[in-house]
């Protein structure tokens, strides 16, 4: 007689901090897998949205309607406030909460000590912690080790890829990263930039597509590409600041201070006639230009910028937004293990912070 499997159900209380693009995408997700989920044991009970300025609450119900959230977050929503989402989400009968974290802000970071001292898990594809002060960021990497509460960040690095968890296994296993290649957020520019188009038209095109970051400085300063080369570095065990990385900026340095958008642009168009001579002659030589950021755990040297490669080199081959990271290590090293895919767009970084929450579910004694 065949034994019927007898599923471990865990339920997680949830609360997701920026329903902007990255987070109305996962909100969606959950919608349409929550169901499934549900079958394998993991329920997952979406008890708080929280923008800028309203936030919703499940309160009769246990979970918040996903069909129409973002009509009743303007219809039904109160003041914003973390504090009380916080308490609200501690209120539940889950025995498990868990905070998502979908926006780029650099104030939001500051609670993760305050929700994981509280056991409250955090996942997050938000970038500041992991590349901002050392100390705050080794704060929230003890409480983890501790076993406070789980602190999770893939979508931090390449969206949707496994970078973090592939750099992981290899360091838990003994084999050290020698170096990484990443070809940052700036791949859907570099990968589609001929000499014959405008610079400041195709960056405008990747910001329609919404593969940039809200702030345009973060992609073309070179800085959202510097948080995750710091990301990297640390995850193997470097202690340095952003300030460390060798980064070379994309903005003209007569753009001065900051500028609104349309100022942003009509000084952006200025230097197109100046990379497209740059660009002729990178072609006339057989080469192509791919914004990269690399990792050296031998020297610890991190450089992010604009490099000049040959056709040949795998990098140059990437089309659209995909990214390319290799690790060079003593078992990858000929040739390097290399992970390739699409690294931007509200989708795939939203897939890569649900496979995170599925992990969590599965840590917290789910079935695999």
């Amino acid at each position: 007689m065949q034994r019927r499997r007898v599923i471990s159900q865990v339920s997680l209380a949830v609360g997701l901090v920026g329903p902007g693009a990255v987070g109305k995408a996962l909100l969606e997700q959950l919608r349409v897998a929550i169901p499934k989920l549900q079958r394998e044991g993991i329920n997952l009970e979406v008890r708080s949205i929280l923008n800028a300025n309203q936030m919703l609450l499940a309160k009769e119900q246990a979970t918040l309607d996903l069909s129409n959230w973002d009509e009743d977050l303007i219809a039904k929503g109160s003041d914003a406030s973390l504090g009380v989402m916080t308490e609200h989400l501690k209120a539940s009968d889950a025995p498990h909460r868990v905070i998502i974290d979908c926006t780029p802000s650099a104030v939001v970071p500051r609670f993760y000590p305050k929700w994981m001292e509280q056991g409250i898990h955090v996942v997050t594809p938000n970038k500041r912690l992991n590349s901002g002060p050392f100390a705050a960021y080794s704060a929230v990497k003890s409480l983890q080790a501790s076993g406070a509460a789980h602190y999770m960040y893939e979508g931090t690095v390449g969206a949707g890829l496994p970078i973090i968890s592939t750099l992981k296994n290899m360091l838990d296993t003994g084999d050290d990263a020698f170096s990484g290649t990443l070809a940052g957020t700036l791949s859907y520019i570099f990968n589609t930039l001929k000499p014959s188009d405008k610079f400041s038209e195709v960056v405008w095109g990747a910001r329609r597509r919404g593969y940039t970051e809200p702030d345009l400085n973060e992609d073309l300063g070179g800085v959202d590409s510097t948080r995750k080369i710091t990301t990297l570095a640390r995850e193997c065990g470097m202690q340095l600041e952003m300030g460390d990385v060798q980064t070379e900026s994309l903005i003209p340095a007569s753009m001065g201070g900051p500028a609104n958008l349309q100022q942003f642009m009509a000084e952006l168009a200025k230097g197109d006639e100046d990379w497209s001579r740059r660009l002729q002659e990178v072609e006339d030589a057989g080469e192509v230009i791919r914004f990269i950021g690399s990792y050296d755990a031998e020297s610890g040297v991190c450089q992010v910028g604009p490099r000049r490669i040959l056709r040949s080199h795998p990098l140059a081959s990437l089309t659209g937004t995909e990214i390319m990271v290799s690790f060079t290590t003593a078992r990858y090293s000929s040739p390097s293990l290399v992970i390739r895919g699409p690294g931007a767009g509200p989708a795939v970084t939203a897939s890569g912070v649900f496979g995170d929450i599925i992990r969590l579910a599965r840590y917290l004694g789910a079935h695999s």
